[in-house]
Formats: structure tokens, C-alpha cells, sequence
């Protein structure tokens, strides 16, 4: 099988070049490297996970942007993948509130650019979307929720299902174009018979991870607590999120695609069982670690959500899937793998 990976020499993407190559796959990744440029640091990120990749023979790697349109198809045409999976995007909140119409071409016509390309190509093929639980906006809010000690919880829902609303509130820049690109990805399956799997993801984690203060706050933690570096909490540190271990995402992606399962969309996360409050990750880091860092507290970030938390029933019902690691598992991952490669940080 031909698997082709947009953004994948980010984490998600990463691991699973890894994890198709390791099955004996042909996998293309097609990156363009420009994750540091976005978060606005000069250090080098996915530029780690670009030079692993090097190491597997099944794996071809491609520095080039979906937003090229005519690299893209050719890239395609010359490849012709069974399965597409679409990691690339801008994934900053923040980024997208500072520049709107960057993040829009990224994440909106990007999209669509490997939509199009795709069905041109080979209209049989399976396309997994990397979707996000921004496309709710608001309405996530509109579930009442309840104050713990370390965190706010759900009061009548154990997560947001598929059908929440997404009509009717605010989602950021950043919530609109991924929206956008979920809506183009689910009208391939209707209008040009692509078999799509739209996964709307809420907290992915893992090794390889280079987390930034807009992005991926359990690496973002974890890393600095290895520095021995301050964190800042924004808000009361009690807003909880479901956390998915990257393998399990990438398992769930596996059995889309080799399932032939139906188009559909998939609330993806840890679910109820897997879930973190900033507070509790600091707590559970301590706990690892063995050590402590200065923690200091700043108003809350605009359009930040107090409770996101994946009902899963669907996915794991349709795919016969479920998450595997757990919190403190994956944590304890990262941890290692930090200080094994602490001479990137």
C-alpha cells in the first residue's frame, strides 16, 4: 500500500510515516518545515523528526507546501497513494487571531489543494483528516459544567458528542479554517466518492513532540520542567482537556484505512477515562520527575475552554477501537524521552 502523509515531519505525521513504513508500506512524507517559523522561535522542531525519518528505506520524504498546487499534484500523480493522511496545517490558536488570512490559506485552501489533488489521482483512495474540537466553537461552553479542587467537569455529559452544534458562535480564526477544511474533506466522500474519515482531535501528545506555549502544552510542560524553567497558567489551571496518546491516534488512523471503513466523522481523543486540568499535569510531572518548578499565574487566553473532553462511543464503535496508554504512562514517555534527547532543547 502507497500511504502519503501531509505534515509529516510533525508529531502526529511522524509517527505515522513510522508506523506504516514499519508495516512495509510506501509512504511519502511531504512537509515543508516551517513549524518554528510559525510559533515565531528559532529553534529547530520538525526538522528532528525529518532527519529520523531518514533511517527507514520505505520512506520518502518531500520538502514542499500543500499551498504549491502544482508540486502537490505532481507530487501525487507520481506517487498515486491508496491513502492520503492530511497532518499539515497551522495549528496556533494565537497565530491564527495575528494573521487570519495566513492561517486561512494554510488550513482552509490547503485543504482543499489535497482534496482535489486526491480525487484527480485516484477518486477509490482513503483520506484521513486531521480535524480539531475547534470546529464546536462556543457551543462547547454551553454544556454546564461543575468547580473541583483541581479542575472543572462536565455536570450532565461525560463529553462532547459528534453532534454538537457548530453553527451560531465564535471559533477563532483558527476554529473557522479547520472547519473549512473538515467541510471539504466530508464533501469529497458525497460529492466525489473519497472515502474520508474526519478526525476532530482534542489533546494528541507523545514523543517527538515539540510543544510550544500556543501549542501542545504537555510537551510545552514537560520539557520545561525538565529545564528547571517557569510555567505560566493561563486562567485558574482547572480546565481540563482528554488526552490521546499519538500511537493510538495513529491506530485508529490504521483502521480506517486497512478496515475500509465508511466515510464518516470521529470525535478523537482520550475520552473520559483519559483526561488532565493543567494543575494535575503539573501535579503528575512532579510526581515523575521528582522535581518543581516556579509556576506563575496570567489572565485567561481569549476563547480558551474551561472543559473539552471527546465522547468517543462513536469511533470506537465504528473502527472496534479504544485508547490503549493512559496519563500517567504517556507522561512518564515524554519524560524519558526528553532527556534522552536533551541536547535538541
Amino acid at each position: 500500500m502507497k500511504i502519503l502523509i501531509t505534515g509529516g515531519a510533525g508529531m502526529v505525521g511522524s509517527h505515522a510515516a513510522e508506523h506504516f513504513a514499519g508495516q512495509g508500506n510506501q509512504v511519502l512524507v511531504y512537509d515543508n518545515l516551517l513549524r518554528s517559523q510559525i510559533f515565531g522561535v528559532d529553534t529547530q522542531s520538525v526538522e528532528f523528526n525529518w532527519k529520523y525519518l531518514q533511517r527507514f528505506k520505505n520512506i520518502k520524504l518531500v520538502k514542499a507546501d500543500i499551498r504549491d498546487r502544482k508540486t502537490l499534484e505532481a507530487t501525487l500523480r507520481k506517487f498515486k497513494p491508496d491513502a492520503v493522511i492530511h497532518a499539515a496545517g497551522q495549528p496556533g490558536v494565537g497565530f491564527s487571531l495575528n494573521d487570519p488570512c495566513e492561517d486561512a490559506s494554510i488550513n482552509a485552501t490547503g485543504t482543499l489543494n489535497v482534496v482535489e489533488a486526491l480525487r484527480q489521482v485516484n477518486s477509490k483512495a482513503a483520506l484521513v483528516y486531521c480535524s480539531t474540537n475547534k470546529v464546536y466553537g462556543d457551543n462547547v461552553n454551553l454544556y454546564p459544567i461543575s468547580e473541583k479542587k483541581t479542575r472543572y467537569a462536565f455536570r450532565n455529559i461525560k463529553g462532547v458528542p459528534e453532534t454538537c452544534s457548530i453553527d451560531h458562535c465564535g471559533h477563532t480564526p483558527y476554529g473557522v479554517s479547520k472547519l473549512t477544511g473538515d467541510l471539504y474533506a466530508q464533501d469529497a466522500a458525497q460529492s466525489f466518492g473519497l472515502r474520508t474519515g474526519v478526525f476532530r482531535m482534542s489533546c494528541t501528545y507523545g514523543t517527538r513532540q515539540f510543544g510550544f506555549e500556543d501549542q501542545g502544552w504537555i510537551a510545552w510542560f514537560a520539557i520545561r520542567f525538565m529545564q528547571g524553567r517557569p510555567i505560566t497558567i493561563y486562567g485558574d489551571g482547572k480546565q481540563v482537556r482528554d488526552v490521546l496518546w499519538v500511537g493510538d491516534l495513529v491506530n485508529a488512523f490504521d483502521k480506517f484505512i486497512t478496515q475500509k471503513a465508511p466515510s464518516g466523522v470521529f470525535n478523537m481523543g482520550g475520552g473520559a477515562d483519559n483526561t488532565l486540568s493543567l494543575l494535575e499535569l503539573l501535579e503528575l510531572l512532579e510526581s515523575i520527575t521528582g522535581r518543581a518548578v516556579k509556576i506563575g499565574f496570567d489572565d485567561w487566553r481569549k476563547f480558551d475552554q474551561k472543559v473539552y473532553i471527546s465522547d468517543i462511543a462513536k469511533v470506537k464503535r465504528a473502527l472496534k477501537w479504544k485508547p490503549t496508554v493512559g496519563p500517567r504512562e504517556g507522561v512518564s514517555r515524554i519524560v524519558r524521552w526528553i532527556q534522552d534527547n536533551s541536547r535538541i532543547f
